[in-house]
């Protein structure tokens, strides 16, 4: 029996989880110390990474593509409704050449093999679920409420997380199509990490290579 792409997804990138803790910028959330400015980086670099992510997903016609991408993934309002919260009073940062890079190879896969996309999808889409956690961090290392400038963070839903990997199990069996989308989910995994660095900066190592 082949085994679940979902599964596969969950065991291959547990390092790069792991990785991504020791970053400057999760270690300072967590405190409480991080910057305005680094959280609002990092949705500004999110940003342009789901605008064009979600882009292409949209306009492929691939029928193993179309089975799993549903209009109840798209986060790119939830991040420009808090880009546009923290931008009234002056904290707007630009994003940086990793999420720049990100996108082009969001470009170059969604050109060459576009079930790929799926494998960048399971990243950012399972982020939302971390958020989950951080929410409560966030919220209160900038005194946010009613919702403010939290809505990709408050985002996160087990539910639809599980009716994503249940249509991403059944409409990708094939061993040779898994491992294309694992590699895809790692090379993801690096372009979140080297985002993470960039906000790591001045505080602390940016996240190291999984092992």
């Amino acid at each position: 029996m082949t085994d679940q792409l979902s599964g596969r997804l969950r065991d291959g990138t547990r390092a790069w989880h792991q990785a991504l803790e020791t970053t400057g910028f999760a270690t300072a959330m967590l405190a409480g110390t991080l910057p305005l400015d680094r959280y609002v980086g990092q949705l500004a670099a999110y940003r342009v990474v789901l605008e064009a992510l979600e882009g292409e997903l949209t306009r492929v016609t691939c029928p193993s593509v179309t089975s799993v991408w549903s209009p109840d993934l798209v986060k790119l309002p939830l991040i420009e409704r808090d880009l546009h919260h923290f931008a009234a009073p002056g904290t707007a940062p630009q994003p940086g050449p990793s999420a720049e890079e990100f996108v082009r190879e969001i470009r170059r896969t969604a050109a060459t093999e576009p079930r790929e996309l799926l494998g960048f999808l399971y990243v950012l889409e399972g982020s939302t679920l971390g958020a989950m956690f951080l929410l409560r961090y966030v919220t209160e290392a900038y005194r946010l409420t009613d919702g403010n400038g939290v809505s990709y963070y408050g985002s996160g839903d087990r539910t639809r997380w599980a009716a994503f990997t249940e249509r991403l199990d059944r409409a990708l069996g094939e061993p040779a199509v898994q491992d294309r989308v694992l590699a895809a989910a790692d090379r993801a995994y690096h372009h979140v990490a080297l985002i993470s660095g960039e906000l790591s900066v001045g505080l602390g190592s940016p996240a190291p290579e999984p092992v």
